[in-house]
């Protein structure tokens, strides 16, 4: 018996003109970051809350009050410092992600000491506000629905503005690294609270 099925022809080799690659090989960057950042989306939902009865320690720089109230409920914002306890340690490793692999590659700039940087940033909690305030503008504002002029919004409205702060002489980094051959790392005492006071 002859064999009656019929093999198709391979096909002919598909080649993508030279000036297309850039084009390309930007589409496949910003497809594996939006990947990567579905990976912290599904890494936050898959987070198991914990129950509201446990008593988890607020992380470094948030008042005890503010972490007791976001986690009766859970936490009415997406802020980190409403968050507590493990759901603010995956926040916190995530932004690392984007601090180190992002912002500071592309950002980070020399250190001087009219710009100090800490490698301990995790540490000082004003930089841990403003750094995952920038990050969620930035997820925000480079999705494909903020428009073509998402990614300069951000730069202008966000990105300049933490980077006088954060990175300012008098700023949360004043007592750091001011010189990348001598690394050093001090958070600065803040103001005590003033609590009861008497009218």
């Amino acid at each position: 018996m002859s064999d009656t099925s019929t093999t198709a022809p391979d096909p002919e080799p598909f080649r993508v003109p030279d000036g297309d690659l850039d084009d390309l090989a930007s589409t496949l960057a910003k497809t594996m970051a939006e990947v990567r950042q579905h990976g912290v989306i599904l890494d936050r939902l898959g987070s198991e809350p914990a129950p509201a009865s446990a008593e988890l320690p607020p992380p470094d720089g948030v008042p005890a009050a503010l972490a007791a109230s976001t986690q009766v409920d859970g936490p009415t914002s997406v802020f980190i410092l409403a968050l507590g306890g493990e759901a603010y340690a995956i926040e916190i490793a995530a932004l690392s992600d984007w601090v180190n692999y992002l912002f500071l590659p592309v950002y980070g700039r020399e250190i001087s000491t009219s710009r100090p940087w800490c490698e301990q940033w995790h540490e000082h909690p004003e930089a841990v506000a403003r750094l995952h305030a920038l990050w969620l503008a930035w997820q925000q504002l480079t999705d494909a629905e903020a428009g073509l002029s998402g990614p300069s919004t951000w730069h202008r409205d966000h990105l300049d503005q933490t980077l006088a702060h954060l990175r300012a002489p008098d700023g949360p980094f004043a007592a750091c690294t001011t010189s990348a051959t001598r690394p050093n790392h001090r958070v600065l005492a803040t103001p005590a609270p003033q609590l009861g006071l008497a009218a």
